[in-house]
């Protein structure tokens, strides 16, 4: 059977190409946004606390972290649709084993092939659809791709919550089902026997089982660490020496291995090493937050999942026309400007939310909410101008594989670490609150007679306004983690300015600037 090489499509096959794969990358970042808002429903629906619900999302988050580097493996060894059309069928395996299975520990291993079936085809996607445009168009193709990038992301919480609310939480998983198999089908048809010229790299196949082991360990620590009770138990000690121990083991070979799966000798750049710190941090707390506020906003005040997803529907507003203008104007100004900008933007986000004080008020949270999107849209572009500068552009792919592997894992870690905040500071706030409330002071308490005077007898009285006083503790908690992360981000903004300054030459190839877009473009996935 002959292969067919450098053959693009054309007509109505192009256009239905186009179609299939944007909606193919919208589906799997739909699916990381959408979930978010379910965690409460799937805590209820497999019977396991939240944190065990929290579990199953950042594992997801993990495995599509690991999947990067693969997926740029397999493109360079077997081509891109060949892979792509494998990790969509396998992406609906995996929606089939969500949807069915009903324990828990099955539906977790479905979510983890589910989250790696889906990474995979977000850089195998991108270089599917880049390499059926000609040169002089590929810039369209660049932009028609990143539509479908931030745009799902922003929408997928309110549209999961209506999903949960009116269908059931595991409709996403049974519409993913039909949608991953048509994806599949129309682009292993449209693309059959296009040839590839394989370039045979060896896999390094030590360092991706080291890095497997080492993520979902230290993911297991943090999310089980607050159900251990931390260092009173063996199990956790033992979770912490198993990852100083693979921790330096990793760090060991992947420095001696000539091409290792994570090339850690790039964070000896002094621009990368700031770059990724701050793109690694920025999306913990960024991706943490909103976990956190959209969870508590169903357990602690009683909004439904589509009424919490409404709540983020206002980034989407933002977000994509500011990433489109931070495009232009990075060539042709410091990205480090750029960069502490959009920083001190999240933080006066941040101690905006910090002073939420009223769960009924939409109003609190819409204004600093479209501050958020415009933040989010321009934090990209910047921080992957400054963390590329300086690098060859041979090693500048590898950087964006490590960049994003880190960046999708801070925002899982970032999920368990906001938990553990709530769960340190809440405590705490009612301790303080049972403090300055004794039991003499609470039969005079306004709250009470108010109760009182509504038909609430004195058990039933004082039985509510506990439950109130426990809601204004999570309040309490959640205003600390977002004051929290405004000081973070305002020293970060400071960090920034320790790096390289970023100087674009003035004349710059169509190449440089198509590969430019694409690196930027890719920064942004999931």
């Amino acid at each position: 059977m002959s292969l067919v090489y450098q053959k693009r499509l054309r007509g109505w096959r192009f256009k239905l190409f186009n179609l299939c794969l944007g909606f193919g990358h919208a589906l799997v970042i739909f699916n990381a946004g959408a979930y978010i808002a379910m965690l409460p429903r799937v805590a209820g629906g497999l019977g396991v606390p939240p944190s065990f619900a929290t579990w199953t999302q950042t594992d997801y988050m993990i495995a599509l972290a690991l999947a990067f580097p693969v997926g740029g493996w397999l493109a360079r060894r077997f081509g891109e649709y060949r892979p792509f059309v494998a990790a969509f069928l396998a992406f609906a395996l995996a929606s089939f084993l969500c949807a069915y299975c009903t324990a828990f520990y099955g539906y977790l291993a479905g979510r983890i092939v589910l989250g790696f079936a889906g990474g995979l085809t977000l850089p195998l996607g991108q270089a599917l659809l880049l390499k059926e445009y000609p040169d002089r168009r590929k810039s369209l193709g660049i932009g028609i791709w990143s539509l479908f990038t931030l745009t799902p992301f922003t929408f997928g919480p309110p549209l999961g919550g209506w999903i949960a609310d009116n269908l059931g939480w595991r409709w996403l998983f049974w519409l993913n089902i039909p949608a991953a198999l048509a994806i599949a089908g129309i682009v292993g048809a449209l693309l059959y026997r296009r040839g590839h010229r394989r370039s045979w790299q060896r896999f390094d196949s030590v360092g991706f089982i080291l890095s497997v082991m080492l993520v979902f360990a230290l993911q297991t620590l943090l999310n089980q660490g607050n159900d251990w009770d931390w260092t009173n138990s063996a199990y956790i000690k033992g979770l912490i020496a198993l990852i100083g121990a693979l921790l330096m083991y990793w760090v060991v070979w992947e420095l001696h291995v000539r091409r290792p799966f994570l090339d850690i000798r790039l964070f000896a750049h002094r621009n990368f090493s700031i770059g990724v710190f701050i793109l690694f941090t920025g999306f913990l707390y960024f991706q943490g937050l909103l976990s956190l506020l959209i969870v508590q906003l169903q357990l602690a005040f009683g909004y439904s999942s589509w009424e919490a997803g409404l709540v983020f529907l206002p980034m989407a507003i933002c977000a994509k026309p500011m990433a489109s203008v931070l495009h232009e104007i990075v060539k042709r100004c410091d990205a480090r400007l750029l960069a502490s900008a959009n920083l001190l933007g999240f933080a006066a986000t941040y101690f905006w939310l910090s002073r939420f004080d009223d769960p009924d008020s939409f109003a609190q949270l819409f204004w600093p909410k479209l501050l958020e999107g415009a933040c989010l849209g321009s934090f990209f572009v910047p921080m992957t101008a400054l963390l590329l500068h300086g690098l060859p552009a041979e090693r500048q792919w590898r950087a964006l594989e490590l960049a994003n592997l880190l960046r999708i894992a801070a925002g899982a870690i970032g999920i368990a670490v906001q938990g553990i905040v709530l769960y340190r500071r809440a405590p705490q706030h009612l301790t303080r609150f049972a403090e300055n409330h004794g039991a003499f002071e609470l039969s005079d308490h306004p709250a009470l007679a108010t109760l009182n005077a509504l038909g609430f007898a004195e058990p039933a009285a004082l039985t509510k306004y506990a439950k109130l006083a426990g809601r204004d503790a999570v309040l309490h908690a959640m205003n600390d983690a977002f004051w929290m992360a405004g000081c973070v981000f305002v020293g970060m903004a400071a960090l920034v300015w320790f790096a390289h300054p970023t100087r674009t030459p003035v004349k710059v190839s169509v190449e440089q600037e198509l590969r430019r877009e694409t690196q930027e473009l890719l920064a942004e996935e999931a």
